[in-house]
């Protein structure tokens, strides 16, 4: 395609993985509607953008939930992939989606430089390799946090392993900025299993997870990787899943320190009607809460999911072009023409869209030599 060019700085030609990486940004449909200004813990609340809506330091985040078919020998889908858009496959009316894979579901290998991913599973199995050297199995509650810093390559692909019926993949993976400073750390990737979260589990009453920061009356989840951002004490980074059945609620509480450039988000992505600070929410919407005012969350008439993101903005302009964040336009061409020359470091695999075997249990392969292995759930 034609260089891309901006006010001052010529972008050079887009790699095929980056246009691939691209697009799995654009292809999400956009619910929008005009927010309502709301009273007590909720500022206002909006309906739901796929991708979230975020506020800094979060970049991105987004919800998938597919109900893919038994699997075939491949670990592919054990049905007929015809009416299915190869190579960009979203939203797909069935209920489930190939996105860029084309016999494995999933992201083949592709960029990202300047900020972080955390993907965060439900059910379903993600196979994860990059160009450090890095690989792992982990889902059905398992957390992954990759540091891009100065530039990876990783692939993230759905295996289907159950051959004999449904295989069911719900993740959220979530985008949170690096400040200038660290935006060229070298990049790392670390494995945050199921077991080693809090989380507050009843079989009649919510389930909450902590993935990330400090809540009264859980422990402590693992440390994010050194570099990242959310690894400084002044970030307040909060990241939290919710599960609420019919007849039980849940009540975040308030942030007790400086409230100044934090930003507190509650997505809720499951759910009809809800009571929320006292307020009744339809639908899906995104709230923008008062970090210092504890919010209630109940559901009124089905489960409700919830989603919570809270950080301290990082202050500093963001410019982004696809899977590449930087300060300025000239940090985007610089990454553009690094990944040109270097590719990042390469690929040390056999493919771009590879799937660990199909008896493999869940682990993770550091490029250190070190490697975790965990028994299926």
């Amino acid at each position: 395609m034609p260089a891309l060019r901006g006010s001052s700085v010529l972008l050079p030609p887009v790699p095929s993985v980056v246009r691939r990486a691209l697009r799995s940004i654009a292809m999400f449909a956009a619910c929008r509607g005009e927010p309502a200004t709301c009273k007590g813990s909720i500022i206002k609340a909006e309906p739901m953008r796929f991708p979230f809506e975020c506020e800094s330091p979060f970049l991105f985040a987004v919800y998938h939930l597919d109900h893919y078919p038994a699997g075939n020998a491949e670990m592919g889908p054990e049905a007929s992939l015809r009416g299915h858009n190869m190579g960009a496959d979203f939203n797909h009316p069935s209920g489930w989606s190939m996105y860029h894979g084309k016999s494995i579901p999933g992201f083949p290998r592709h960029p990202h430089r300047g900020f972080e991913t955390i993907t965060v599973t439900r059910r379903g199995w993600v196979d994860h390799t990059d160009s450090l050297g890095n690989a792992g199995r982990f889902g059905c509650g398992d957390a992954q946090w990759m540091t891009a810093g100065k530039g990876i390559n990783h692939s993230e692909m759905f295996p289907l392993l159950n051959r004999e019926g449904e295989n069911v993949l719900e993740l959220f993976q979530i985008w949170i900025n690096l400040p200038k400073r660290s935006k060229m750390v070298e990049p790392s990737f670390k494995m945050f299993w199921a077991e080693d979260l809090p989380s507050l589990k009843d079989t009649s009453g919510p389930e909450v997870v902590l993935i990330a920061g400090h809540l009264p009356g859980f422990n402590a989840p693992p440390a994010p990787p050194p570099d990242s951002y959310a690894s400084e004490k002044s970030s307040d980074v909060l990241v939290v899943t919710l599960k609420i059945p019919l007849g039980s609620s849940w009540t975040l509480p308030a942030f007790t320190g400086d409230v100044k450039g934090l930003s507190r988000n509650a997505y809720i992505h499951t759910g009809q009607q809800s009571k929320v600070a006292d307020q009744v929410i339809s639908g899906q919407k995104r709230l923008k809460l008062r970090p210092d005012m504890d919010t209630s969350f109940a559901p009124v008439d089905a489960p409700m999911e919830v989603l919570i993101l809270q950080g301290s903005d990082i202050g500093e302009p963001v410019v982004q072009h696809g899977p590449f964040v930087g300060n300025s336009r000239e940090d985007i061409a610089k990454a553009f023409k690094d990944y040109q020359e270097s590719e990042f470091g390469g690929w040390p695999w056999p493919s771009d869209a590879l799937a660990h075997e199909r008896s493999q249990q869940r682990f993770a392969l550091y490029s250190d030599g070190r490697k975790e292995e965990k028994p299926m759930p």
